[in-house]
């Protein structure tokens, strides 16, 4: 989203749901993110994306997650949006959002990210 075609982003879970959760979606058509129009599914971590990533970014999953070496690895301690309400997501959303811009500008530095 804030990148666009300079970097490509895949999305993955050691435990996915077998839909989005509606607040998370509601959230992030807040900032303006229509997952719906997406076709944003829910998908295992496999091998194979851990493989194929620079950077592999975790989300608590701890030895479920696939290792390999070389890769780089980042893990960001935050709550799980599962069950709270659309106040509880949005400061999720929000770290979540001040995290990647930050792992941007360090990956990008020429590249402007997309305003907010």
């Amino acid at each position: 989203h804030h990148a666009g075609e300079h970097v490509v982003v895949r999305s993955a879970g050691t435990a996915p749901a077998d839909t989005i959760n509606p607040v998370v979606v509601e959230a992030m058509a807040e900032i303006g993110i229509d997952l719906h129009a997406q076709n944003a599914t829910p998908k295992a971590l496999t091998d194979a994306a851990v493989q194929a990533s620079d950077i592999v970014i975790t989300m608590g999953c701890g030895d479920e997650c696939p290792f390999y070496p070389g890769k780089r690895y980042l893990d960001w301690q935050l709550d799980d949006p599962a069950g709270q309400p659309l106040d509880g997501v949005r400061p999720i959303r929000d770290e979540i959002d001040r995290r990647v811009r930050q792992l941007l500008a360090e990956l990008t530095p020429s590249v402007p990210l997309t305003a907010p």
